[in-house]
């Protein structure tokens, strides 16, 4: 054997000792989008989304981290009483709407009867007044006039909800609750507020 090679009982301890040193490879974490099953605070992905603002945005405006932010929106965590003022003032929604205990414990999976798809004009074109509504569309991927179909009233009207802010009567209001599963003085809470 050449004196330049090495025998094959040292490489193999190398590579032993090298493993118990190194361990068994480097993990690299995979950055994947969450399902809807995995969002735990729809309200607060809702506003986030229909006011175009990122969690990261966010958690720096907060002057908390990224980490924290993100536990909020996908762990359903509750922030602590200082970061949750600062969270209503800055979003202007109270901590009831926010954070609704009861909403994140169950987060149900809405059911859409067909797939659909949220069209990016409805929020570049028109004003928008009822941002969780408008927020929860974004957050399913919705269609306005696929979501008008399944609650069973017309577009039109539904647009209304979005873009005027019209609070729309007590029997309508329970069919998008029961659709949208969210009650309704959280999902008309901005007709309400403003």
């Amino acid at each position: 054997m050449p004196k330049n090679q090495q025998e094959p009982h040292k490489i193999q301890a190398w590579s032993l000792i090298n493993r118990k040193y190194l361990g068994q490879g480097v993990r690299v974490k995979r950055f994947r989008r969450p399902k809807r099953s995995q969002i735990r605070n729809r309200v607060l992905l809702a506003i986030l989304m229909a006011k175009d603002m990122k969690l990261s945005r966010l958690a720096e405006e907060l002057s908390v981290s990224s980490r924290s932010v993100s536990a909020w929106v996908y762990e359903g965590r509750i922030p602590s009483r200082t970061n949750l003022d600062k969270v209503c003032r800055l979003l202007g929604y109270p901590s009831h709407i926010l954070f609704n205990e009861a909403l994140l414990r169950q987060s149900p999976i809405v059911c859409q009867p067909t797939p659909s798809r949220f069209m990016k004009r409805t929020i570049a074109r028109s004003p928008q007044s009822n941002v969780i509504l408008t927020g929860l569309c974004m957050v399913y991927d919705f269609s306005v006039t696929d979501v008008s179909i399944w609650i069973g009233v017309h577009p039109g009207t539904f647009r209304k909800w979005l873009h005027q802010c019209h609070l729309p009567t007590l029997a309508l209001q329970e069919k998008a609750e029961n659709f949208f599963r969210i009650p309704r003085h959280i999902l008309f809470a901005d007709c309400e507020l403003h």
